[in-house]
């Protein structure tokens, strides 16, 4: 039972981080452009770069 007092406030700070970041890639555009990276995938571009 002791365990508790130190396992839940430190779930509860991993939760809080995990939010915060998961808020932080909301705010600066991570998740705007879905389809973009699929579409890249699939184009055939000529000039790769290293080349």
């Amino acid at each position: 039972m002791n365990m508790l007092i130190y396992l839940i406030p430190i779930a509860l700070f991993l939760g809080g981080l995990g939010l915060f970041a998961f808020l932080w890639t909301l705010k600066s555009g991570q998740y705007e452009d879905l389809d973009g990276a699929a579409w890249r995938v699939l184009s055939d571009d000529d000039d790769k770069p290293g080349d």
